[in-house]
């Protein structure tokens, strides 16, 4: 089976390089593909130094505008034909060997879309909020599928290429996780939360952090929403 690593990056020039080392160390990644989301700094810059090392393995897809994690995702799957696609933030450093762990259930047919249940603590950095928006992805997806995650917003997933064709499109922006969650489960594929020691780059609780979160659930809000409109509750048939 060939797996497709897709990492969408925005403004990462520091952590991607780390996280390029690590993804290029999982054997059973076939091709890399990242995306860079319209970043500011020298992230294109970053992926061109790693593609003259690894020529063939390694694709960029440079995008002129930022256009949110969701489209950018998006972007990376029409680039690449796939059997399994392991969805991978660019900000992981080194600990994005541990998405080896993410691999072997769906490889081995245990499971349809895993997903990193980040333990210990998501940054060494620093503080990464006070779990708002996790917690109401957490009671959305409850509310809609009646079943219990704890990580509805990791953005460390392998997936089944035939989950994505069936679910027909990713959300927009910081909704495409807690979306490919309800959708997974409503359609009645197998989800696997894994517990590994991932780290990513902490928001913080100061201005930029608050920020972002607030971007988050608007996102997220959006995204149960559509959800419902879809149909992709148990209240309606599939």
């Amino acid at each position: 089976m060939k797996v497709v690593a897709l990492i969408p990056a925005y403004n990462e020039e520091c952590r991607l390089p780390a996280t390029l080392e690590a993804v290029c160390s999982l054997e059973e990644v076939g091709e890399i593909v990242v995306v860079n989301d319209g970043s500011g700094d020298s992230t294109a810059e970053v992926v061109r130094t790693f593609q003259r090392r690894i020529p063939g393995r390694l694709q960029l897809v440079d995008l002129s505008s930022n256009q949110g994690k969701g489209a950018a995702l998006e972007h990376g799957l029409a680039q690449a034909a796939g059997d399994v696609y392991l969805f991978l933030d660019a900000d992981l450093g080194t600990s994005a060997r541990q998405a080896r762990a993410l691999l072997d259930p769906v490889l081995e047919g245990r499971a349809d879309m895993t997903v990193a249940a980040f333990t210990g603590g998501q940054s060494a950095e620093g503080k990464m909020g006070f779990g708002l928006v996790r917690r109401t992805a957490i009671l959305g997806v409850r509310l809609l599928t009646g079943q219990q995650v704890t990580s509805p917003l990791s953005g460390q997933r392998a997936i089944r290429a035939e989950l994505l064709r069936e679910l027909g499109g990713l959300a927009r922006g910081f909704g495409v996780e807690v979306s490919l969650t309800v959708g997974a489960l409503h359609h009645g594929f197998r989800v696997l939360e894994v517990p590994l020691p991932m780290r990513h780059r902490a928001h913080g609780r100061g201005l930029r952090g608050f920020w972002h979160r607030g971007r988050q659930m608007v996102h997220v809000l959006c995204a149960l929403w559509h959800c419902w409109r879809k149909g992709w509750h148990r209240w309606s048939g599939i």
